[in-house]
């Protein structure tokens, strides 16, 4: 009877201040809340069909592209201009780069797949770009140089006491060197990624036909996409970046961005552009809108690819994803006047670079999946004064999904999972690119995403025997689960499907 008495008050104020906070959403909901969900509807209805019209023309362009079976880099007499090369033995002298940082798993993949590449081992040198922080790992890159020295491959190992620049700074004093300067092209490839021995075979021959060709790109091969689901969703919209914006922007010799690795560079292109800069965290994609600002025209070379390794941690991937939302949106606020003002390209150019490549695609996209997906319509669900139109709420998205995830057709039955997955991650792309445009806090940081390399072999099969011999255990779902709830979820599901 004592505990009745006592719960009486606990109810009846619980009830109080439910009835207080639906009295207050019912007065304010008509007259403020409608009003602001509306106008937040106009304006992500408006940056939807901005991006419904960008993925639309770019999937007519690859529609053609395929139906014509005309791809640009399939004018070129490749095999003509190869055998060319060969008789009359003029072969230009390559530099390659290998910038890396810490890359214990991975260097020596990298450094072996470099140094065995084919081409005439007096005409290329390789330059391993070492910024390790220990003394022990830049003991154990410095003996690999050594090794492929000794069996005649000419490799250069650099290092520095500082990092100034990260990456770029690394880049721009690897080609002050002076051994570098009988060089005419370089060719870049991160610590985790391998080309194939006729790599400068399948490119170069590109860059000696064509002198107004700045920069010759491959696509990537991701060696780890089928390890978990994270990979697998990775997978899915890298291949769109790769099948349909950089081959729309290199079929209709419009911008496209360099990656940043996994590509040639004609070293007078980049020094005409003003060298290597480190004001953003995308130094990449600066150098390339600055080169073609000048004129030099890039192409993508879609048939080759070079293996690399996607982020295998929830962490690493959110470091990475930071990285290049925030970069682009920053770099948008620094150049936009010098584009603008630039008078050397084409009214149409400018236009494409600053709306569609850098607006549409590094903005817009992100801040439609978050504003529009995560929080207006959700939103709209709680005020029945609002009603989206359907076009807008299920039309738009559903098109712009399906021309996304088309691009990877053994993974279509994996959609429901990279929606949501795309939908956690705008977040952090949002506020990265809110944080680029501002030039907040976190606008230069630089993480360098962790590779696991051969150790990720050695996890799995340790990982796959396990299962197998301790039937009813539960497994390790995937490597660095432990580095977020959501990395474990994705793991687990991918191991059910």
């Amino acid at each position: 009877m004592r505990n009745l008495v006592l719960q009486e008050p606990e109810v009846r104020v619980t009830n109080d201040v439910t009835s207080s906070l639906s009295y207050a959403w019912q007065c304010i909901r008509v007259p403020v809340i409608a009003p602001l969900l509306w106008f937040a509807i106009f304006v992500c209805a408006a940056m939807s069909i901005m991006l419904f019209i960008e993925r639309v023309y770019m999937a007519i362009i690859i529609i053609c592209v395929k139906v014509m079976r005309k791809k640009r880099y399939t004018k070129y007499k490749l095999d003509a201009m190869k055998e060319d090369l060969e008789l009359n033995k003029t072969y230009p002298k390559v530099l390659i780069q290998i910038p890396m940082y810490n890359e214990k798993e991975v260097y020596k993949l990298s450094i072996g797949a470099a140094c065995s590449i084919s081409w005439p081992s007096d005409r290329f040198i390789i330059q391993v770009l070492d910024d390790s922080t220990s003394e022990a790992l830049r003991v154990m890159v410095e003996l690999e140089c050594r090794k492929w020295t000794d069996k005649g491959v000419n490799v250069k190992y650099e290092t520095r006491n500082n990092r100034n620049g990260y990456k770029a700074g690394a880049l721009r004093e690897g080609l002050q060197k002076q051994y570098v300067e009988d060089c005419e092209f370089v060719a870049i490839f991160d610590a985790d990624f391998q080309p194939e021995e006729k790599f400068l075979w399948r490119t170069i021959p590109y860059l000696l036909e064509n002198p107004e060709l700045g920069l010759v790109q491959a696509r990537w091969k991701f060696v780890n996409a089928d390890e978990c689901l994270m990979t697998r969703l990775q997978e899915m919209s890298l291949d769109y970046h790769f099948s349909v914006e950089q081959e729309v922007g290199s079929s209709t010799c419009s911008f496209f961005g360099f990656n940043g690795t996994a590509g040639v560079w004609r070293i007078q292109a980049i020094n005409d552009a003003g060298g290597w800069k480190d004001r953003t965290t995308v130094e990449d994609m600066d150098l390339a809108v600055r080169a073609s600002l000048k004129g030099w025209k890039f192409l993508f070379v879609g048939d080759l690819s070079v293996k690399n390794e996607l982020p295998s941690t929830f962490k690493a991937y959110r470091y990475q994803q930071h990285r290049w939302s925030c970069g682009p949106a920053n770099l948008f606020r620094k150049m936009t006047k010098e584009i603008i003002l630039c008078e050397r390209v084409s009214t149409w150019k400018k236009f494409q670079v600053i709306y569609a490549f850098f607006f549409v695609r590094k903005i817009i996209a992100h801040w439609v999946t978050f504003f529009f997906y995560c929080v207006v319509i959700p939103l709209s669900v709680l005020v029945p004064e609002v009603a989206l139109p359907k076009p807008i709420a299920i039309y738009i998205p559903a098109t712009i999904t399906f021309l996304n995830a088309i691009c990877t057709p053994r993974s279509l039955h994996l959609v429901v999972f990279w929606i949501l997955f795309e939908n956690v991650m705008s977040l952090h792309r949002t506020k990265a690119a809110i944080i680029g445009l501002l030039e907040a806090n976190r606008v230069n940081e630089w993480v360098v995403t962790e590779k696991l390399g051969n150790l990720m072999k050695q996890k799995n099969a340790k990982a796959s025997k396990k299962s197998r011999s301790q039937i009813g255990e539960r497994p390790d779902p995937c490597i660095g689960a432990d580095n977020g709830d959501v990395y474990a979820t994705l793991c687990n599901l991918q191991s059910s499907i």
